[in-house]
């Protein structure tokens, strides 16, 4: 009797949060490769932005403020690249549409 007290707690607790929160509860999906997909390139970001500023560091503690320059402006090329594909494809079309009309 204990087993079905507690499962009526629980559906009973659940069908409160689906009535509470109805558009959170239902938008978080089973779409586990997309979720997946979202933390690494999350986690992929946080890294390179890591590794970006130890770099950056080395050239400041040695004065080369121009290669600093040039690496920064490389990076967010890179960046923009590799985390912003839409936005390179449609920066390319247009840019195909100024020069062949």
């Amino acid at each position: 009797m204990a087993g079905k007290h507690r499962l009526g707690i629980t559906v009973l607790l659940a069908a409160g949060v689906l009535a509470l929160f109805p558009a959170q509860a239902l938008a978080a999906g089973n779409d586990v490769g997309g979720n997946l997909a979202g933390l690494l390139r999350h986690y992929a970001g946080e890294l390179y932005g890591g590794i970006v500023a130890i770099v950056s560091l080395f050239f400041l503690v040695h004065r080369r403020y121009s290669e600093l320059a040039v690496f920064l402006l490389a990076s967010v090329v890179v960046a923009w690249m590799v985390f912003a594909p839409g936005e390179i494809a449609k920066a390319a079309e247009g840019i195909g549409h100024q020069i062949f009309g």
